[in-house]
């Protein structure tokens, strides 16, 4: 699928940017792979790791370093020339941070988000996919809240292609198992203190490993069809359970709940659900605006049978079916 293709990624020097960036290396034989971000610092780590510095320079002189921002729409022009599939991950997404920070939020995750849609136009590219949260369904914070304008403005790219071959669609998960800003290493750090804050003892979230993400992203590549946003099928923990996994030792301490957090997350709503089709591992929330059959989708998306989602329908981290255990927890955990 990506061999002798161009690849950018924005936050390419992110959590996630660069596992993807390995898998795509490590699987395929891309033409071209860019990385596109604003630290200078992480691109100058990236290129002197010892996996990434195989492929630059030499025979294998696929990678190449962009430093430019989002908000910058001529730089993300000038940086996706040649390219035909674009990942957009690079988004402002610590929520208190965000919850102070307003607008440089809205500069980043939908400013940013429509200079990538806009360049995309320009420079022909194929596919491009759009990350999401969990935080973005009925959102109560300012990430969530960007997030989901952003799902929206790709979305709706589709109706703007006219004769362009081009595609947009939309993957949304829950919290990364291990990422900077998630609970792990916070916790990892505050157990030396011998003391975990919890924020609420009822608090649940969804869980995805880093490479859960990235092959769920490129599966998605395959199978989109241009509107979609795409769900997986994936487990919850209680906060409990994680601070056990980590330092069952360390005294719990209730400290309340940050600005802009909630309880339990949601990547479906009870609203959603009646655009959202299931199949066997992921769920799929199909454009409300027409961009084609939903009947026909539903019986021919890359070969999978979906059905429709039946009313009063919801995805949330606290009704979830699947929980992961402590001892599942502290087997994740030792993968990071």
């Amino acid at each position: 699928m990506l061999n002798d293709k161009t690849i950018l990624v924005t936050g390419g020097t992110g959590s996630f940017g660069k596992k993807f960036i390995k898998t795509i290396l490590d699987r395929y034989n891309p033409e071209k792979v860019i990385v596109y971000s604003r630290d200078e610092l992480k691109q100058y780590e990236m290129q002197n790791n010892s996996f990434f510095r195989n492929y630059i320079g030499g025979k294998n002189d696929i990678l190449r370093f962009f430093i430019g921002d989002v908000r910058d729409l001529g730089r993300i022009k000038m940086a996706m020339s040649g390219v035909d599939y674009v990942v957009h991950a690079a988004a402002l997404k610590q929520v208190p941070a965000t919850e102070y920070n307003p607008f440089e939020a809205v500069k980043t995750n939908v400013l940013g988000g429509q200079n990538v849609i806009d360049a995309a136009f320009k420079n022909g590219v194929k596919k491009v996919i759009a990350l999401s949260t969990d935080k973005a369904a009925a959102p109560i914070n300012l990430y969530g809240a960007t997030k989901l304008t952003s799902d929206k403005l790709f979305i709706t790219a589709n109706n703007y292609r006219g004769t362009q071959n081009i595609k947009f669609s939309v993957v949304r998960y829950g919290n990364v198992l291990g990422s900077r800003g998630s609970v792990i290493p916070f916790f990892n750090e505050m157990k030396k203190s011998g003391v975990l804050p919890i924020t609420d003892e009822r608090m649940t979230r969804f869980n995805i490993t880093l490479q859960e993400g990235v092959d769920f992203v490129l599966k998605n590549f395959e199978r989109m069809w241009g509107g979609e946003l795409f769900v997986p099928k994936i487990p919850s923990y209680n906060i409990l359970d994680i601070a056990k996994a980590i330092a069952p030792e360390c005294e719990q301490k209730v400290v309340g709940i940050r600005p802009g957090e909630k309880l339990h997350e949601e990547m479906i709503t009870e609203s959603d659900a009646m655009n959202t089709i299931e199949f066997d591992d992921y769920y799929v929330i199909v454009p409300s605006i027409k961009l084609w059959s939903k009947k026909k989708f539903l019986n021919q998306s890359n070969g999978n049978i979906g059905k429709p989602c039946p009313d009063g329908f919801n995805y949330n981290s606290k009704t979830n079916n699947h929980f992961l255990t402590v001892e599942e927890l502290r087997n994740l955990i030792k993968t990071i």
